[in-house]
């Protein structure tokens, strides 16, 4: 079975956010196969910073939809969406 890596933009909740913390969080709310493979930054606008973390998944887990909603429910994040997806 082969894997799929997702690139996942994370936009935090406040400007004034920890993003070390979050992105702690975010790994440890990982399902159980998922890891991150790096994690870049970019700022959006007024000091806003989005994470993008790349997530690699096995390809018949179901996708990455366990990892949107398990980092959707990660204090501190307002908002989780796919940027792109592809196996490897």
């Amino acid at each position: 079975m082969g894997k799929v890596a997702a690139k996942i933009k994370v936009m935090p909740d406040s400007p004034e956010i920890d993003l070390d913390a979050l992105q702690e969080r975010l790994e440890s709310a990982l399902p159980e196969g998922a890891k991150i493979n790096g994690v870049e930054r970019e700022e959006v606008a007024f000091g806003l910073v989005a994470l993008y973390p790349t997530v690699i998944v096995p390809d018949g887990s179901g996708g990455t939809e366990t990892v949107e909603e398990n980092f959707d429910d990660v204090e501190g994040v307002e908002s989780v969406g796919v940027e792109n997806v592809g196996r490897i």
